[in-house]
């Protein structure tokens, strides 16, 4: 019997991306150094704005990007420090190292992986300049006892959603909730461009600042006025964003079906499944239970095509870059030594569903 290949993440393509990425081949305009952006960049802000429901998006050429361009626009630089989780992927600290200032990393929920307001509290100094949350695995972050915090200690808020497009707290979009939202549309992602990213926000002047930041800090021709790089979204990729959002809420109700079904399958187990807290809904970027025995489990699944991956099995301040920091994080630890992700993107079949839950039965 031929073995199955279920990746734990497909592109949703079909021809409609393809004949976008035709015409801006056949139109020349690969991409456009204006303060505005293209054309597609334009009209893909049009459309993140409405569906966030943010005043202003702003096309980058990367979450990453994104990041350090919401850090440089609010000025954060060298001597400062910015609070965030460890357990998340590097970007998130290597865009606070890149500004200058220092990341200072603080602790998890077990419960749904996400920072910890109250060890937020302990870590925040006078140095502490802003906090940035992370809506891990398209989880969503307690925003109000985060922004209270922020509040009481005069903290810039960068909500990380980079994984999280879709996911809603409180009936709000993440990424509309904080002064800063940053996006991502890598490849894995539940919407994708190849490579991209973007900021939301409902301050003009944040918005104007990211737009000259993403341009080399240019408004008009070569007259730099801020530090800027070229973090440009190029308009071939603005062409497969585009199509992508007209296609975005039917990815997440497949990707919500999904992991229902994932759910049923597996209730009865005596292990931590991913649940949605009050008010929340998530969009099922990555479906994460925590187990014993995570390894050998991945192993055997692997083995039957099943793309079980571990996110993050390293937390950031256990990397050799960041190691110097000694934080003591225990829900980290434990949540890096026992997390699976399975797979739910949209491309899954109900027995695609079930071949993966009857033999994460079997390994358990």
């Amino acid at each position: 019997m031929k073995l199955k290949k279920i990746p734990i993440s497909k592109p949703f393509f079909n021809n409609e991306e393809i004949n976008e990425v035709r015409k801006v081949l056949q139109e020349g305009n690969l991409t456009n150094s204006s303060f505005g952006g293209g054309k597609r960049v334009r009209e893909l802000e049009s459309l993140l704005s409405n569906f966030v429901g943010s005043q202003y998006a702003v096309a980058l050429n990367s979450g990453t990007s994104a990041l350090h361009a919401a850090l440089l626009s609010l000025g954060i630089g060298k001597g400062d420090e910015v609070l965030i989780p460890s357990f998340t992927f590097l970007a998130t600290a290597n865009a606070v190292f890149a500004t200058g200032a220092n990341p200072v990393f603080v602790d998890i929920k077990k419960s749904d992986y996400t920072i910890d307001p109250s060890d937020l509290e302990k870590k925040v100094t006078s140095r502490s300049k802003a906090v940035i949350p992370v809506h891990l695995y398209g989880h969503t972050v307690d925003m109000n006892t985060i922004n209270e915090v922020a509040s009481k200690h005069s903290l810039h808020v960068i909500e990380d959603a980079c994984q999280s497009l879709g996911s809603t707290y409180n009936g709000k979009q993440t990424g509309s909730i904080g002064e800063i939202g940053c996006l991502s549309f890598y490849a894995s992602k539940v919407l994708t461009s190849g490579e991209g990213g973007a900021i939301v926000t409902n301050s003009k002047e944040l918005a104007d600042r990211i737009r000259m930041i993403r341009n080399h800090g240019m408004l008009e021709g070569y007259d730099t006025r801020i530090f800027g790089l070229n973090l440009r979204m190029t308009e071939i990729s603005a062409a497969i964003a585009k199509v992508q959002m007209r296609k975005l809420k039917r990815m997440l109700q497949i990707r919500r079906k999904n992991a229902m079904m994932l759910t049923k399958l597996l209730q009865d187990l005596e292990i931590d499944l991913p649940k949605e807290g009050d008010g929340s809904r998530y969009n099922w970027y990555l479906y994460t239970v925590a187990i014993e025995n995570r390894d050998n489990v991945m192993k055997k699944l692997n083995s039957l095509g099943i793309g079980a991956t571990v996110y993050y099995r390293m937390p950031v301040h256990r990397t050799p870059f960041y190691a110097s920091s000694n934080a003591s994080l225990p829900s980290t630890e434990w949540a890096a030594a026992h997390v699976l992700s399975l797979p739910v993107h949209p491309l899954l079949s109900a027995n695609d569903i079930k071949y993966i839950a009857s033999n994460f039965r079997k390994m358990l």
